[in-house]
Formats: structure tokens, sequence, C-alpha cells
């Protein structure tokens, strides 16, 4: 059981902590065979997983709408596509989307998110390139507001979570926010690359120390990744795990399930 939890990316701290509570579930469990061993490690990770978390979006409209959502990640971690793909669900619920484009250091970034936009209908707001990527942001809260808006999503730049300057323009960016739309952005979303395995924690880390991270994104747990980095996060920072994405296409973004990401986890079926 310990080797299964190491291989799926849970990290020497939280199998610790994850093997101790299963030793005393199964010393109080009737376990006959490795299927009821399975059985009880995947109700031990649901417990982890801390059922208690807030998975849900913020992006219902607030009072003083629009609701601002705020995306952040490294470099190909899926920034852009989440945002592109939580655009279309909303559209598809009859909200009205404004895309701020503040990754203006990516010269195609703009231009992706413009074909998001298009693809799912949904405005844009763009800059020129290298442009001040907090005036972007203000600028797609402006336009969100005066467009009565439901949802502002704000992209960002894919910027290496360990360079204290870029981290520093991050948190310049929710102050410009909140001085244009007070209490905003009311969501922080970080995008973690599922195959990144323990260094998507020390991001985490990182990252919630330069802005209040309220959900993670786990993506491209369509390939070999195991996902084991979303019970470290819940674990070690009490941040929820709050979408996944398995796929490329725009359908391919869907919440977190605790019990059937356990049951995957442990090679379960019931």
């Amino acid at each position: 059981m310990e080797d299964t939890l190491l291989v799926a990316d849970l990290g020497p701290v939280v199998t610790g902590s994850v093997v101790q509570h299963l030793r005393g579930a199964m010393a109080s469990s009737n376990v006959r065979t490795e299927a009821d061993a399975r059985a009880v490690l995947r109700d031990v990770l649901i417990t982890e997983l801390d059922p208690g978390l807030d998975r849900s979006i913020k992006a219902l409209p607030h009072a003083d709408k629009p609701s601002v959502l705020l995306v952040v990640g490294v470099n190909g971690t899926g920034k852009t596509t989440t945002v592109g793909k939580l655009a279309r669900v909303l559209v598809a619920d009859g909200r009205r989307v404004v895309l701020g484009a503040a990754d203006t250091f990516r010269a195609a970034a703009a231009d992706q998110l413009q074909s998001w936009g298009s693809r799912v209908g949904a405005e844009v707001v763009r800059g020129a390139e290298g442009a001040d990527p907090a005036s972007v942001a203000f600028d797609a809260v402006s336009s969100g507001i005066a467009a009565g808006a439901d949802v502002v999503i704000v992209d960002t730049a894919g910027r290496l979570h360990n360079q204290d300057e870029l981290m520093a323009e991050l948190s310049k960016i929710r102050r410009v926010i909140d001085r244009q739309l007070p209490g905003a952005p009311h969501e922080t979303l970080l995008t973690v690359d599922a195959t990144t395995g323990q260094n998507g924690l020390r991001q985490a880390q990182l990252f919630s120390q330069a802005v209040p991270v309220d959900g993670i994104v786990l993506t491209k747990l369509d390939g070999t990744a195991k996902g084991g980095i979303a019970l470290a996060i819940a674990a070690e920072l009490s941040i929820p795990v709050k979408l996944i994405g398995v796929g490329e296409a725009v359908e391919d973004l869907r919440p977190f399930d605790a019990d059937d990401f356990a049951r995957a986890l442990v090679g379960v079926d019931a």
C-alpha cells in the first residue's frame, strides 16, 4: 500500500500519514484480502482529502457584479486552456463572460485566448505585447463592469514560481483589480500539472504565499499522471482541488470528485 501511494505522487509526508491511519483502520476492520485492504485505503484517502473543503466555483454574480476569477500558474500547466473551458461552461449556463488576456509576455497567449473567446462566445480584452499585465486586468474588469458582464476571468502570465519579482507582479494585479472592484478577485484558481509530481506541491506553497489561492485545477490527468499531488496539496495546505482537466476537448474540464479520485488511485471499482 505504501508503494502504491508513493508511486501515485503523494510524497513521503502525506504517505506516512496515510499509512499510519491505514494501520489503525485495518486493525479495527475485517480485512482478509488485498481487495479488502484497498477498500479501507480508499476510505482513508477520502478522509485525507477532507470532504468538508469547499470545492464550488464562486462564479455566480455578486451584488456588485461582475464576479472576478484570477487564474494563475507556471508555464505549461494549462492556464489559458482552463480559462477557455471555464468560459465555455459559464456561457453555456447563460452567463455573459469577459476574458482578460493579462499574459502579455508570451507572444501567442493573447491570440490563444482570443481564439477561445471566439469559440465559446466570450469577449476578450487584450493589450499590446509587453504591456503592463495589471493594466490589462484593470481594463478587463472595467469592460466587464461597463458591459454588465456576469463574470470576468483574468488569465495571467506563466510566471516562474521561484522568481520573486514575478510573484510581486501577481500581487500587483490582485491589488489593481481590488481597487477597480472592491473585494475582487472573488476567487483565485491555481493550475497544477498532474505530471509534475511533488513540484506541484511546491508551486502551490509559493503561489499561496503571493496571493490567496482558493482552489486548484489539476490538469493533464489524461496521461500517465497518478494525480496524488491533489491529496498532498489538500492535506498539507488545506487548498481544495476543485476541477480536473482530462483532455484537450472543451468538455474535458470536470468537477473534482474525491470518491472517484480515491477509487482510481487505489484501483477499486466499488
